[in-house]
């Protein structure tokens, strides 16, 4: 009985295929030959509805995922430019489907990120989780500077490096972890120190320029960039057990990096990390919250954390902000005023 169940739905199917019906009234033919089934064999004396059972639940379930996956597609805008300018795979469709159902991102979110370009500045502790979580979330393209290689002192705390790539310059060790991560998204590789010469035409590419260093040259260099062609400045910096970070964006009237730290510090008053210390995980807590801020920064998700720097303690699981204010006399950004 259960066979001729079986067969009696296939036939339907293949007739209907045959005949191109509607594809409603062959799912309601096949519906009505299982349910028909279903029900003679729970009534007879000796039926046995368990093989049809199992089957609707498969069948049920199946069906569950497809609508699903269908309605993720639906969210995601149909009118999308070609390849890397918004359009998505099927699988990219799954990779991102926690994003998709996200009311603050949804599929318009999704494609400003795979439109997106990021610059990532140094990749050593802050740059380690910020390049890895841009590259899940699906920044279409990332660029990563940074003229070091991998040491195996930076094993305890730069997490996208491994020991097969020490001696292996960062930005190569960096895209071959991005490019295993997610092989929809564009990776640039910069294998130099940013200067003066080069930063300007660099910037210009990109939408959005996350600083990871830890020398205030570059911090100033970035800084006076950033302010010049009007792209907003993602920063964080670490000692020992604290970290901290901010957005600056003067183009959105903030104030900009040298508005806050005028001036480096003496000698010996900011020490290295490799003179001080720092704790492992404290660049993945700074880091992942600098990847989230660009995030915010580019899908206009929530509040971005601009005019404001967020202070982390992790010694104590403790964290405060403060206000930041533009300084009348900044000789970067005070013209702007």
């Amino acid at each position: 009985m259960v066979l001729a169940a079986f067969g009696i739905m296939a036939m339907l199917w293949a007739l209907g295929g045959y005949l191109s019906w509607p594809k409603t009234m062959v799912w309601g033919l096949v519906a009505l030959a299982y349910f028909a089934a279903l029900g003679l064999q729970l009534v007879l004396p000796e039926g046995d509805a368990t093989g049809l059972a199992i089957f609707g639940g498969v069948a049920g379930l199946v069906g569950a995922y497809s609508f699903g996956l269908a309605k993720l597609k639906a969210r995601v805008p149909a009118d999308s430019a070609p390849s890397q300018q918004g359009t998505f795979r099927e699988a990219e469709l799954e990779r991102y489907a926690r994003h998709i159902v996200l009311r603050e991102l949804g599929g318009p979110g999704q494609k400003k990120l795979k439109q997106s370009k990021v610059l990532v500045i140094g990749a050593g502790g802050l740059g380690s989780p910020v390049l890895m979580y841009l590259a899940a979330a699906g920044v279409g393209t990332i660029g990563v500077i940074d003229d070091d290689v991998v040491e195996h002192t930076n094993m305890q705390r730069q997490v996208i490096h491994r020991e097969d790539t020490i001696d292996m310059p960062k930005v190569q060790s960096a895209v071959k972890a991005m490019a295993a991560l997610n092989p929809f998204i564009t990776l640039r590789p910069y294998q130099r120190r940013l200067t003066e010469e080069i930063a300007e035409e660099l910037f210009a590419e990109y939408d959005v320029i996350i600083d990871g260093t830890d020398n205030f040259e570059t911090r100033y260099l970035s800084n006076r960039m950033a302010v010049k062609l009007g792209k907003p400045l993602i920063s964080g910096a670490l000692a020992q057990w604290e970290g901290q970070l901010s957005v600056f964006d003067v183009a959105k009237d903030g104030p900009c990096y040298q508005c806050i730290f005028p001036e480096a510090p003496a000698a010996g008053l900011a020490p290295s990390c490799s003179e001080a210390g720092v704790v492992g995980p404290l660049p993945g807590v700074i880091g992942t919250m600098m990847a989230l801020e660009a995030v915010k920064l580019i899908t206009g998700a929530g509040h971005v954390t601009r005019g404001e720097m967020l202070i982390y303690d992790g010694l104590y699981g403790e964290s405060r902000k403060i206000k930041l204010a533009r300084r009348d006399d900044c000789p970067i950004c005070s013209a702007l005023s």
